[in-house]
């Protein structure tokens, strides 16, 4: 496996990529739901990978109703996840030795997520990863949310790269579609979704884990 163009930058996703969140945030919307009596079918859940939680009022109208009180439910769901992420927002494997790898090549790199600041700063804070990124694209830094290229090519611009020689990584397809709208190299390493063949056909590559990708930009 090798990458069509040895990339100058590597923009990285958060939740479902660096971090093991994306399941945490199911469990919580699981509870949040069980709470006023509701069922969450998997299908609703995985259309909201990816998007920022708050705008998915839409979607869970679309299967609760257009009385559903989604900005009531959102606080919610919210409340559940930082209650069961408080002790486990584990590290996705290959993260450490993607970044010593990216420090080894001296490649900037930067993060472009569709969560908060907030959310970001904590998550790195926990792992001491702060200090190991160049730039941070998160919720409020770009027009228009993923599917749309705005969080990859901000994050782009603040690294000084050319987005069709930066390395996208993604777990979502709503991310793969965000980072391959921006014209980037995207590597899918799915999460919680496998993907599609219309996915597979947005993507460099597919792979495993992080470890993959350390081999990559070190071959």
């Amino acid at each position: 496996m090798t990458l069509p163009h040895r990339p100058s930058a590597v923009i990285f996703d958060m939740d479902g990529l660096l971090f093991d969140t994306e399941a945490l945030w199911q469990e919580a919307l699981l509870a949040a739901a069980a709470e006023l009596g509701h069922d969450i079918p998997e299908e609703v859940y995985n259309r909201s990978i990816g998007v920022r939680r708050s705008q998915c009022g839409d979607l869970f109208r679309s299967h609760f109703g257009e009385d559903f009180r989604f900005e009531d439910f959102h606080g919610d769901w919210r409340r559940h996840f930082w209650r069961v992420a408080e002790n486990r927002p584990a590290m996705k494997p290959g993260v450490p030795e993607l970044l010593d790898a990216l420090d080894q090549l001296q490649l900037p790199r930067a993060i472009a997520t569709s969560s908060s600041r907030a959310s970001v700063d904590r998550h790195l804070a926990a792992y001491g990863l702060t200090a190991r990124f160049d730039a941070i694209v998160c919720r409020g830094d770009y027009e228009t949310g993923k599917p749309a290229p705005d969080p990859f090519l901000k994050a782009a611009e603040r690294l000084g790269a050319e987005p069709r020689f930066c390395l996208a990584l993604e777990d979502s397809h709503i991310g793969v579609r965000s980072a391959s709208a921006a014209g980037m190299m995207t590597v899918m390493v799915p999460d919680l979704m496998d993907p599609t063949e219309d996915i597979r056909a947005l993507c460099a590559l597919v792979v495993r884990d992080l470890h993959q990708v350390c081999d990559l930009v070190l071959t």
